[in-house]
């Protein structure tokens, strides 16, 4: 795994961390506001987002082991792979500016074919009582259907590995870790920060040129 490929996915989470507030900070803060001893739910907080963490990586080195055994069958397939992460880094560009609600369609897809299944285990969890429950939570929520998240694995689908795909997703969630981790202390702060139009703008447009330019990549080695 290149230290380019690590640094995409540790940006992408980053830039996308206005969305996780919207999707997962309401549960994050409230593991903080409602336990009183702050220690506490600061562990939990942090126990939370580790589970978070390692359901994505778990998601990617099943699509990376997956796509290695297509792609050593076939070089059409690693193409197709470099043309989709491209317009998928784009489609996030868009989203993440709010030009286009570039990636609904996939949260939708995601709620009806695997959300709806595991949201069923939250019974099994509440109340977070427990340092193994907040852990297991956090696990369990990061199946959450998100746009962000599932473009993320069209990446860490064309490392073509499953250890790499794994630390690539690992490094996505690193990226969402000082947003989420820091809402129980400037949670106002920081999604205000983070859904500043200028920022997002500028954010956006940083992945959709990078998109356009890894796009231009592989249309170059199509034509090869």
């Amino acid at each position: 795994m290149t230290v380019s490929l690590f640094l995409t996915a540790f940006f992408m989470g980053l830039a996308g961390s206005g969305h996780c507030i919207a999707m997962c900070g309401g549960i994050a803060s409230s593991l903080q506001f409602a336990i009183e001893d702050k220690s506490k739910a600061q562990q939990y907080a942090l126990l939370y987002n580790i589970g978070r963490l390692l359901s994505y990586s778990l998601c990617g080195a099943l699509v990376g082991g997956i796509s290695s055994i297509f792609a050593q069958q076939s070089n059409d397939f690693s193409l197709f792979l470099s043309f989709l992460s491209a317009i998928f880094m784009v489609l996030v560009g868009l989203y993440i500016m709010r030009l286009a609600a570039s990636l609904n369609w996939l949260e939708r897809f995601g709620k009806y074919a695997i959300w709806q299944h595991i949201f069923k285990l939250n019974k099994y969890l509440l109340p977070l009582n427990s340092k193994k429950k907040a852990l297991a939570y956090g696990a369990l929520w990061g199946w959450l259907p998100c746009g962000l998240v599932y473009s993320a694995l069209t990446w860490a689908i064309t490392t073509q590995s499953a250890t790499s795909g794994s630390l690539f997703m690992a490094s996505f969630a690193m990226g969402t870790l000082p947003a989420m981790i820091g809402l129980g202390f400037a949670a106002q702060t920081l999604k205000s920060w983070l859904n500043n139009s200028i920022i997002r703008i500028i954010l956006g447009n940083i992945l959709v040129f990078y998109g356009l330019y890894l796009l231009t990549i592989a249309t170059k080695n199509a034509l090869h």
